[in-house]
């Protein structure tokens, strides 16, 4: 699918606002990709279609995630969690997008998981790095993201389960278990 295609599609789904942020986030990942030699066609529709089900209803996201055999633990966290792994069931249904490398790219991109491909990796860290975002702590992360990807995904969560744990908020475990095997097969 071309990138105007795809930009049409994704722009009935979201405010302007994420619109605007998902545009930013394409940027992001078709750079990173650039510097770490990622497929940057996947790159560029994985960022573009991954808020998809952003604003779809919670009951609804609620019923994919039941219907398809989803992880049902999804549903015992913060429902901001739910919209990767549903945004990929519906990219793949309402798109036509078969390609489960570029899928798994939307599935992942709010919690990660352990053996994160290249892929995966870009498009989380171009999600949270994006030019639009402003928060404390993004611009370190970019200055690491020019050297190292990893380091650069191990402070970006750092940084959100420190977030998380100062607002009393759950961890999806996948997230500590996705910082863990970064932690553990960091190549300095």
């Amino acid at each position: 699918m071309d990138r105007n295609l795809a930009l049409l599609k994704v722009k009935d789904q979201l405010t302007e606002h994420r619109y605007n942020h998902t545009l930013g986030v394409m940027e992001s990942a078709i750079a990173l990709a650039k510097r770490y030699g990622a497929d940057e066609k996947k790159a560029e529709l994985a960022a573009i279609f991954h808020d998809y089900a952003k604003f779809r209803p919670k009951e609804e996201m609620k019923q994919h995630i039941i219907d398809q055999g989803m992880p049902v633990e999804l549903l015992r966290y913060n429902s901001e969690l739910w919209h990767a792994p549903v945004g990929a069931f519906l990219v793949h249904k309402e798109a036509g997008i078969e390609d489960e490398e570029i899928l798994d790219a939307i599935r992942y991109h709010t919690s990660g998981r352990v053996g994160m491909t290249l892929l995966e990796k870009v498009i989380y860290l171009a999600d949270y790095i994006e030019p639009g975002r402003h928060f404390p702590g993004v611009e370190e992360v970019r200055e690491i993201a020019k050297t190292s990807l990893d380091h650069a995904l191990i402070k970006s969560i750092q940084n959100t389960i420190f977030f998380l744990m100062k607002k009393d908020q759950p961890i999806f475990p996948a997230t500590f278990n996705t910082y863990n095997d970064l932690i553990m097969n960091l190549e300095d």
